[in-house]
């Protein structure tokens, strides 16, 4: 229990700052960001283009919690994209194929969701296959599935009232998706800091075998992750579904790259044990940000893919350099 102690004691806050977890360089850049294109462009400096960011970071930041989690423990997840087209196309078909209402089709696409998660957790932990490969071998299948549900068909059309979740802003300024968002940011943030489960992932990230003899049920622990990021993958396809009106199979391809970069610039560490929800959301925002300036300034989506492939380099390249020095 005293290993478990020091790690705690170890990420106890240090400065007013250190809700971030480390990510007070990329706070800074997002400022600069920020700055930048309000000079760039009359147009990003507005409370309706703000508000535009944050509808079109809600995926992505749903994600991105899950996929914190997971990196906190040393692991990774390329499977989340395909297993938000899962959800996506189980829900869609339950309630417009099958009939069924959406109080039913939402509960078995999470549940869809979960179950891809526990099957990753379980041959991570029992079948000690790496992260890297059982994650990939889900995508593939999670995909496969997603496109055989309706033999690659998309879906259209959903109840008013949940489009409208995407759509109507509440007391004229956040969706309701955008506060599912926040609300899942916050929750997450308080079980990191707070709850002596949270810590865990810290322990298991920094290192699995003395948080072993600390205590910890590392495999237990490590399969709930996974299936915390999968279900947050598929709370993120409902969201999506909201503000498309339709679930296509093809649905968030590359989306775990982004989710993976967002939590990376936001200052978790890719070896795990450091980092935060704090951290990943400033990552969000840096990704939002940037690709809503770059269309503001009619960039090429082409080399949008080239800007924030170097804006990863420099955020990993950061960390690196602030670890060496600490």
């Amino acid at each position: 229990m005293s290993a478990l102690g020091v790690n705690e004691q170890s990420q106890q806050p240090r400065t007013s700052l250190a809700w971030l977890s480390g990510a007070t360089g990329p706070l800074i850049g997002l400022l600069i960001l920020c700055v930048f294109l309000s000079v760039a462009t009359d147009r990003f400096l507005s409370v309706r283009n703000a508000l535009n960011i944050l509808d079109q970071i809600t995926v992505l930041g749903v994600m991105s919690v899950g996929m914190t989690f997971v990196i906190l423990i040393g692991g990774i997840d390329l499977s989340v994209g395909s297993v938000l087209a899962l959800s996506m196309m189980v829900m869609g078909w339950v309630a417009n194929v099958a009939g069924l209402p959406m109080a039913v089709a939402i509960p078995l696409a999470l549940l869809a969701s979960a179950l891809s998660g526990l099957i990753v957790g379980v041959m991570v932990t029992s079948f000690r296959v790496p992260a890297f490969i059982a994650t990939l071998a889900m995508m593939s299948v999670a995909r496969g599935i997603a496109n055989m549900i309706t033999d690659g068909q998309q879906i259209v059309g959903f109840p008013d009232w949940f489009t409208m979740l995407a759509i109507d802003r509440h007391f004229g300024v956040l969706t309701a998706t955008v506060f599912l968002m926040l609300a899942i940011v916050i929750v997450s943030w308080l079980f990191l800091k707070y709850r002596s489960e949270g810590r865990m992932l810290y322990a298991i990230g920094g290192n699995p075998e003395v948080a072993r003899l600390a205590g910890i049920n590392v495999q237990v622990v490590t399969i709930g992750v996974y299936v915390v990021c999968a279900i947050l993958a598929g709370v993120a396809g409902i969201v999506l579904a909201a503000r498309l009106d339709a679930v296509q199979p093809s649905s968030g391809f590359g989306y775990e790259l982004d989710t993976i970069a967002a939590v990376v610039i936001g200052g978790t560490s890719l070896s795990g044990g450091a980092g935060g929800i704090g951290g990943t959301l400033i990552g969000v925002l840096i990704i939002g940000v940037l690709r809503n300036g770059l269309n503001l300034l009619n960039v090429s989506p082409f080399l949008q893919q080239v800007i924030i492939g170097v804006v990863i380099v420099l955020a990993v390249g950061a960390e690196t350099l602030r670890r060496r020095k600490a």
